[in-house]
């Protein structure tokens, strides 16, 4: 009988941040003015982002260093733990290891806080005194708002009306904590009025609530902008979950074979990956990595590699991104994390460069897998996390030999019930 790996032990919270552009063979292309088809310099991102964040996003360096006021709110949930899904393996009756990186131990659920906090924290440390924002199912709204709670800074959301409607206890969520949020498209902006004169009953999607937010942004020099997902210093952020997870393998001896991240805007995938890459190409690992995207909104298995704007008003810089097109509307489906037309320039040029692999995964196929995670580990995924559970499956269960899949469980579905409930 082969020897198993047990769960394994806690790690340190991680000093620095990884940075993938120090590593990849090909840097990634940069984001243009709209107007001049320039490259971005500081002065074009500076009414949306502090300084730092900002030098951030252009870094080439491997490793940058996290504030220790960061890394001190960071200890509230991190580490988080790599667990071994024993009895998942059992079910399934497979000869593979599979392991699940759980982010749903952090306050809000969700591996949302980690890129929260950072740009609250760089934000405050400019001075500037409240920031807006967007979201989908609500997880990167309500880590926001938690964020801004904690380093004293007001905080205003705009929900995808979708996820409005059907989620409402996200919306609770960032009103305890001291936020705002409205539904989106919203008569609040400019963008949102122009949208609803369009189509009164939208449904919504991130790229409109972006343009909301962007633009409360710019019109007020006290408050700034806050994305939770697509661009580099958010992809930077997340690098802990995938640095932690690396350690925790080490101590059990373990390497993994293949990991598997859901994709909407890439910063799970990435933050859980990326480290994995590094390893990839600097020593000769062989980790596959796979993106597990919702067939609703296949950004990355049917999108065109191509220069886009990140919202639908085309506000934002234009971003080289697998993109459906930035007046793509998904259908309302439970994962609204993942309704988003575009994906990370970082990731997609990784899977351009044929470093990430990409699926698409079927809603039904998703809520199956989730609900068979619950009744086999205890947890409830989140809808987003579904996706990268579903592919975990399919794969353990066609394993042959004994290779061992890491899994990232991107958050709990605790407050998606209803989604859950009516897929039962």
């Amino acid at each position: 009988m082969r020897s198993m790996p047990e769960d394994p032990p806690g790690t340190e919270v991680p000093t620095h941040w990884y940075n993938l552009a120090a590593d990849l063979p090909e840097p990634t292309p940069p984001a243009l003015n709209p107007g001049t088809g320039e490259p971005l310099g500081p002065a074009d991102l500076a009414p949306l982002f502090p300084m730092a964040l900002i030098q951030q996003e252009v870094s080439t360096e491997r490793w940058i260093e996290i504030p220790e006021p960061v890394r001190e709110i960071y200890r509230l949930w991190r580490p988080s733990p790599l667990i071994r899904a024993h009895r998942l393996e059992k079910a399934l009756g497979t000869p593979a290891t599979i392991f699940y990186k759980y982010e749903g131990v952090s306050p809000t659920g969700s591996h949302k806080p980690n890129t929260a906090v950072a740009q609250a924290y760089y934000n405050q440390a400019e001075g500037i005194t409240k920031l807006t924002t967007e979201t989908g199912a609500g997880q990167w709204g309500a880590s926001l708002a938690m964020a801004c709670a904690l380093l004293g800074l007001q905080c205003e959301v705009w929900q995808v009306r979708a996820s409005y409607d059907s989620k409402p206890y996200r919306r609770m969520q960032m009103e305890v904590y001291g936020s705002v949020c409205h539904p989106s498209p919203s008569q609040l902006t400019e963008a949102g009025r122009a949208m609803l004169a369009a189509d009164p009953d939208t449904s919504g999607s991130l790229g409109m609530a972006i343009s909301e937010a962007v633009e409360a942004a710019v019109n007020d020099p006290d408050t700034h902008y806050s994305l939770g997902s697509v661009l580099n210093h958010v992809m930077l952020h997340q690098s802990v979950i995938g640095q932690e997870a690396l350690a925790q393998l080490g101590q059990v001896g373990a390497t993994a074979d293949v990991v598997f991240g859901c994709a909407g805007g890439g910063s799970n995938l990435a933050g859980l990956s990326f480290p994995f890459l590094g390893r990839n190409l600097r020593d000769g690992g062989t980790t596959e990595v796979v993106g597990c995207e919702p067939s609703a909104c296949p950004s990355l298995t049917e999108g065109t590699y191509r220069y886009d704007f990140g919202d639908v008003a085309g506000l934002t810089p234009l971003l080289k991104m697998h993109t459906l097109g930035h007046d793509f509307v998904p259908p309302p489906i439970h994962a609204g994390g993942l309704r988003y037309h575009g994906m990370a320039p970082m990731v997609s040029h990784a899977v351009n460069l044929g470093l990430i692999r990409a699926i698409a995964v079927e809603q039904a196929d998703a809520f199956k897998a989730g609900i068979e995670f619950a009744q086999a580990e205890g947890i409830i995924p989140a809808p987003e996390s579904t996706h990268a559970v579903a592919a975990a499956i399919a794969r353990a269960r066609a394993a042959t030999t004994a290779e061992t899949i890491v899994l990232g469980l991107s958050g709990n579905g605790v407050l998606d019930l209803p989604a859950y409930h009516n897929f039962v």
